[in-house]
């Protein structure tokens, strides 16, 4: 099965939206994923529900047994990240500020450390009203390992695709170009790229571009709000002209878009004659691609 990934280069140029409207418009034909683990919304547009959850461990979160520390202060003292106090006359660990690095474990002249693991997050398998299934996951408040919790998103998901009658699977990837980026886009078919024109977006737009190349991924662009600056959004089109990288689409700066996020559905759902128009033209071109 293949698998389209969305991604855009910052925050808000409307990689969800898009993301959302792929979704409605290929229904069960669609297997789903989010992997911006960090700020997961695509289970709020598509009215994910039956959501079946199971906890993300990742990483050690160090402990303090009591009954065997001597109070030698060791620990304390070779800890970079402060998280060992010492209170009521005995050391404790602050699990907010533990990295699980472990070497307070290593030094224990008593091993009175244990290494618990880390409870980082959940994954999560939800129904759409779609018909389609969605893999998602949230991380907890604060938490590391993002590119983990994407990777077992992804790992989910092929192993519902070799059960599923779905042909392809649409990823709603992180915005920039960081490590949950590259566990997303790792293995996958195509990436369409939600950019906007500003010059912050185009500048993201092009590392993006360099990203995938380095993975020997093909790329596609989607420019949304095109209408709002046309000079950037010519510069944007002859950036990817001269990279040879297909525009699959233009969407325009509409009110559609606000309303659609704010009754919790996709923008196609509002029967909007010109955004359907050109959604249903991306469409064209996913399919023509990759199914």
């Amino acid at each position: 099965m293949k698998e389209l990934v969305v991604l855009s280069g910052k925050g808000g140029t409307g990689k969800t939206s898009v993301s959302g409207a792929l979704a409605y418009l290929l229904g069960k034909n669609a297997l789903l994923g989010d992997c911006d683990v960090d700020a997961s919304n695509l289970h709020l547009v598509t009215g994910a529900k039956n959501t079946i959850s199971e906890d993300f461990f990742s990483g050690c979160i160090a402990e303090i047994n009591n009954l065997k520390c001597t109070n030698c202060g060791r620990c304390a003292n070779i800890c970079r990240f402060n998280a060992i106090e010492y209170i009521n006359n005995t050391y404790v660990i602050n699990p907010m500020h533990c990295e699980g690095c472990g070497y307070c474990y290593e030094i224990c002249p008593k091993e009175a450390i244990i290494l618990n693991p880390g409870h980082t997050g959940y994954l999560k398998v939800s129904e759409t009203r779609f018909g389609s299934t969605l893999v998602h996951a949230s991380l907890n408040i604060g938490a590391e390992n993002s590119g983990k919790l994407v990777s077992r998103v992804r790992e989910k998901l092929n192993q519902i695709a070799d059960d599923s009658n779905a042909n392809l699977i649409i990823t709603d990837g992180s915005p920039g170009i960081g490590c949950p980026v590259i566990a997303t886009i790792t293995g996958a078919s195509h990436i369409l790229i939600v950019t906007e024109p500003g010059m912050s977006a185009l500048h993201d737009m092009e590392r993006l571009i360099k990203l995938a190349q380095a993975f020997k991924i093909s790329v596609s662009c989607i420019i949304n709000k095109y209408d709002i600056e046309n000079d950037l959004t010519k510069n944007i089109e002859e950036y990817l002209k001269q990279n040879n990288i297909p525009l699959w689409g233009k969407l325009p700066y509409n009110d559609v878009f606000r309303i659609a996020v704010s009754d919790l559905k996709t923008a196609p759902e509002l029967n909007h004659e010109l955004i359907n128009k050109e959604f249903k033209k991306i469409v064209e071109f996913v399919k023509n691609k990759l199914l």
